[in-house]
């Protein structure tokens, strides 16, 4: 308990609480808005998708995220080519472009082709005008049995990691992983000192 002869303590528990307090009634409000929004939308845009062009599947930035997989702005002008549709038709048929992106692996190159194969294959071309059909355009019968797409075009499914159980083997046992990685980090220091020796050992035979 205090001691001597103390100033009373005050609780402070008089504040107006009730102004600090955030509500949230126009929750329901909103929520039918962006619904009505997107029905608009879909309308307006109609017969293309609501989520707009293909996007390609690209790696995250930096090694803490780089392993996981993300729709990026757009194809580059290599994985356009490598599947057979030039760069100022792309856009018109919903394929996004990104010229500044480059292609560093051939895995992910391979991997976006792959997906503007498909896409293409699926893809129903309405023409610009109903009487007059040109080169590209989709027959009668399948723009008959065309539905809009609602979201993202060809979603990415991203992989789940899988473990496999495995029982220990004596062989395994046996094996030393802290000597075998001191050995291998002693190796890769002593690259350099075990070359230059060689090389002097090589020149002392000579002589």
């Amino acid at each position: 308990m205090v001691k001597h002869n103390n100033v009373i303590p005050n609780g402070h528990f008089k504040k107006d609480w009730q102004n600090y307090v955030r509500t949230w009634f126009n929750q329901p409000a909103r929520k039918k808005r962006r619904r009505t929004a997107r029905q608009k939308k879909a309308v307006a845009v109609f017969p293309r998708p609501t989520a707009g062009p293909l996007r390609p599947v690209v790696h995250s930035q930096t090694l803490k995220y780089n392993s996981k997989i993300r729709s990026g702005r757009g194809f580059t002008l290599e994985e356009l080519k490598a599947a057979g549709i030039p760069k100022k038709l792309a856009p018109t048929i919903g394929i996004a472009v990104d010229h500044r992106r480059k292609n560093r692996c051939l895995e992910s190159l391979q991997e976006n082709v792959n997906r503007l194969n498909t896409y293409r294959a699926k893809l129903v071309v309405f023409p610009r005008r109903s009487k007059k059909t040109k080169a590209g355009d989709s027959s009668a019968e399948e723009l008959s049995s065309f539905t809009q797409v609602i979201g993202p075009v060809l979603p990415i499914v991203k992989p789940r990691p899988t473990v496999d159980i495995v029982s220990i083997t004596d062989e395994m046992k046996s094996q030393k992983g802290y000597y075998k990685l001191r050995q291998e980090r002693m190796n890769e220091r002593l690259v350099g000192v075990r070359k230059k020796k060689a090389e002097q050992a090589e020149k002392d035979e000579k002589k």
